[in-house]
């Protein structure tokens, strides 16, 4: 079974700066595998334990996937081998545009059983990158997967809603958008870590241009920063001062 666990570089958030004029630096700001897609990661290793197969990482981005860190830090984490797919308006890209790359890279990876993803990438945190990816493959695809094993010729997902988990069966091959909650995702040890830089990784780029974007962005500003109003209540009437003060607001 060949599973394609997919995952985006991002800035490390406690790294951001704000400005005084609430824009932000990313001077000093790591890049980072996004948070969530540890987890895609570490359900494709498990399930690939469980059911015998191979886990491919892929990822779309730019000038940052060349760090040997960086790519040594996700092979640690369970993968077999890693394609990077290059090009410098990926990391400026909408999630359909995401989407369409990542479609290129697994058309050119070629047989595929399975493609794992995280809930949403750390920094736009959209969500909509797996939908769209099934939709372009034309795979049958699910979100919000908190649980999952493989059985024959189709997965069985456990899908969380509201105030029920959904039970359902797909068909291989298959886009799953997985939980932060499926799992834990590893901690890479030493050997870990030694056994990544003997690993394989294949640099691709686009072979066809992204389609062009929807939408554009003007700004991205950090909230407004407000002084402390230093309003202390006391005594037992507290709450009714409390509720009257934010209504004065």
């Amino acid at each position: 079974m060949r599973i394609v666990a997919c995952f985006k570089v991002s800035p490390e958030d406690q790294d951001i700066v704000a400005r005084p004029d609430r824009t932000l630096s990313f001077d000093r700001a790591q890049q980072k595998i996004g948070a969530y897609d540890l987890n895609a990661i570490e359900a494709a290793r498990r399930l690939a334990d469980e059911v015998g197969g191979t886990v491919i990482g892929l990822s779309a981005g730019g000038a940052a996937l060349a760090n040997a860190k960086l790519t040594k830090d996700a092979l640690s984490r369970g993968l077999d081998e890693l394609v990077t797919l290059t090009d410098d308006a990926l990391p400026a890209a909408e999630s359909y545009q995401t989407a369409s790359a990542l479609a290129q890279g697994i058309a050119q990876i070629g047989a595929v059983d399975l493609v794992l993803v995280g809930a949403g990438s750390s920094d736009a945190y959209t969500q909509q990158v797996g939908n769209q990816l099934g939709a372009l493959l034309g795979w049958p695809t699910l979100n919000a997967v908190d649980a999952l094993k493989v059985d024959g010729d189709h997965v069985v997902a456990d899908r969380l809603l509201e105030d029920a988990v959904q039970v359902v069966e797909v068909t291989l091959p298959a886009v799953l958008s997985l939980t932060s909650g499926i799992n834990e995702p590893r901690i890479a040890g030493m050997k870990d870590i030694l056994a990544a830089g003997k690993k394989p990784v294949t640099k691709l780029t686009l072979a066809e241009p992204l389609p062009a974007a929807t939408a554009a962005t003007d700004s991205i500003l950090a909230p407004e920063q407000v002084d402390r109003g230093h309003v202390l209540l006391d005594g037992a009437d507290a709450p009714t001062q409390l509720a009257a003060y934010l209504k004065s607001l």
